[in-house]
C-alpha cells in the first residue's frame, strides 16, 4: 500500500522498513522473506522495546541467512521507563525524571554481542551519547557489519537548551550533555556515525503546550535537515560534498539502494539549494503540519528552491 501510493502521488521514493516482530510486540518474528518481496528494505522495531533477548537472537540469525538489514534503536526501557530528559544537571535542576547513558550503552552493548555472534548486517538509529560512539567505532575496527546515524537535533542540541522546560526539546533520544555533542560531531568527523537524519516526529501544538513531562516526544524535521546540515559544515568546515554526502548516498547505502549520487544513467532525483537564501524558522515558513521544533526563531542559511523526481519537477519554492 505505501509503495502504491507513493508512486501514485510521484512526489517521493518511499523504501518502507518492516516490522521485526509481529506487531512489534517482541514476541513472534515477522515473515521477513513476504515482507522483503513486498518491498521492505530493512527490520526495524522502531520505539517499540524488545527485552526477550532470545527472540532479537532469532531475529539475527534469520536476517542473517538472508542479508537481511536490522536497524535497532538502543534503550533499555526498563532503566529509561518514565524517564524524560538526559541524567545530567538539568534534569537535576529542573526535577525531571531521567535517562542515564547506560540506557543506551546496555541496550547496545546487547546489539553488538549479537551482531558479533550472528553476522547480521546491523544499523544504529540515532545514537545520542560519546560512549555509544566509541562502542561502534570499535565495532568497526573489529570488523563487524555495523553502521549508525544521528539526529540533526543532537548534533547542534544539548540539555542546555532544554532551559526552563521548553517542551519543544522533548526529544526521543532525550538531548545529553555538552560532552556527548561533541562526542557525536566527532564521530561524524572521523566516519564513525555514517548518516545524519532529520528524525522528523512531528507532534501537533496541543500535545506540546503541557509541561515538560506531560508533552509529546518529538519535532518536525525534515524541512529543517537541509539548512542544519550546512550549519554544522560551515562550523566544523567541512566540505560541502562531504556533508552533503551524509543525507545523500550515504543513507542510500545504508539501504542497499545504487541511488543518492548524480552520475550517467543515475535516476535524476535532484534538490536544487540556494545555500546563501536566509529564512527564519517560524510556524508560518513551514510545511509540516507539525510546527513544534527546538530551533523555532533562529535564523537559517540555505534553502530548497526545486525538488526533481526522475527529471520531474516535484517541488518548488
Amino acid at each position: 500500500m505505501l509503495k502504491r501510493r507513493a508512486r501514485s502521488l510521484n512526489q517521493a521514493r518511499v523504501f518502507p522498513v518492516g516490522a521485526l516482530t509481529y506487531g512489534l510486540k517482541g514476541e513472534e518474528l515477522t515473515e521477513m522473506n513476504e515482507l522483503t518481496e513486498a518491498g521492505c528494505k530493512a527490520f526495524s522495531q522502531a520505539d517499540a522495546p524488545l527485552t526477550d533477548t532470545r527472540v532479537l537472537l532469532r531475529a539475527m540469525q534469520y536476517a542473517a541467512t538472508f542479508g537481511y538489514r536490522v536497524w535497532l534503536r538502543p534503550q533499555d526501557s526498563f532503566i529509561a521507563k518514565n524517564g524524560v530528559a538526559h541524567d545530567g544537571e538539568v534534569a537535576t535542576r529542573l526535577g525531571l525524571a531521567a535517562i542515564p547513558v547506560i540506557a543506551e550503552t546496555i541496550a547496545l552493548a546487547t546489539a553488538l554481542q549479537l551482531a558479533r555472534e550472528t553476522g547480521v548486517i546491523l544499523h544504529i538509529c540515532r545514537v545520542s551519547s560519546t560512549a555509544a560512539v566509541d562502542m561502534i567505532r570499535s565495532a568497526k575496527r573489529e570488523g563487524l557489519k555495523v553502521t549508525c546515524d544521528v539526529s540533526m537535533n543532537h548534533v547542534h542540541l544539548s540539555e542546555m537548551d532544554i532551559g526552563y522546560f521548553d517542551a519543544n526539546c522533548h526529544l526521543v533520544p532525550p538531548l545529553r550533555s555538552l560532552r556527548d555533542k561533541e562526542g557525536l560531531r566527532a564521530g561524524l568527523l572521523d566516519g564513525t556515525i555514517d548518516a545524519i537524519c532529520s528524525n522528523h516526529s512531528p507532534v501537533d501544538d496541543d500535545a506540546k503546550q503541557l509541561p515538560f513531562a506531560e508533552a509529546e516526544a518529538g519535532a518536525t524535521g525534515l524541512e529543517l535537515l537541509l539548512p542544519l546540515v550546512l550549519k554544522w559544515a560551515d562550523q566544523e568546515r567541512v566540505p560541502l560534498l562531504d556533508a552533503l554526502a551524509h543525507i545523500t548516498i550515504k543513507p542510500a547505502q545504508l539501504l542497499g539502494q545504487k541511488m543518492g549520487h548524480l552520475s550517467v544513467g543515475a535516476h535524476a532525483d535532484i534538490c536544487v539549494f540556494d545555500p546563501k537564501t536566509s529564512w527564519k524558522i517560524e510556524h508560518a515558513a513551514l510545511k509540516s503540519q507539525g510546527k513544534n521544533t527546538p530551533f523555532n526563531g533562529y535564523e537559517m542559511q540555505g534553502r530548497v528552491r526545486y525538488t526533481l523526481l526522475d527529471g520531474q519537477i516535484v517541488f518548488q519554492q
